[in-house]
């Protein structure tokens, strides 16, 4: 199930819901993260959000494609697809409807990225254990 064919109605979609909502209501912190295409997960993400007791917070990082190759050739899987495969796979600012996701662009640092997410979400006064 977890290798099936990135799908709208797929499998994996119903799993990443029933996981995450299980973590959550036994009081953890969870982080859905991935290539999720609205049209394939945004009903998921948006019902997940909507029926989430507590502070929920969505954030999508905005790379365009050419800096996305970029850092792609900096990978170790560099050589198993290029271009013409992640040309397919890419679409830009695929946001969920009603604006839910705050845009972190490619502008910002790994280390800015995690501090925004950290700092807004709460979780840097927390002990990183409980992250």
């Amino acid at each position: 199930m977890l290798r099936e064919r990135d799908r709208p109605g797929a499998a994996n979609i119903g799993l990443i819901d029933t996981v995450a909502r299980y973590a959550l209501d036994r009081g953890y912190h969870v982080v859905v993260e991935g290539i999720l295409y609205a049209d394939h997960y945004g009903d998921m993400l948006t019902h997940l959000m909507a029926e989430h007791r507590g502070a929920t917070y969505a954030y999508y990082l905005h790379v365009p494609f050419a800096e996305t190759l970029t850092r792609h050739a900096c990978k170790p899987q560099a050589d198993e697809y290029g271009e013409v495969e992640m040309r397919g796979w890419y679409r830009e600012l695929d946001l969920l409807p009603g604006g839910a996701e705050t845009v972190i662009g490619s502008d910002s640092t790994l280390s800015a990225s995690v501090g925004r997410v950290l700092r807004e979400t709460g979780l840097a006064r927390l002990p990183a254990r409980e992250w």
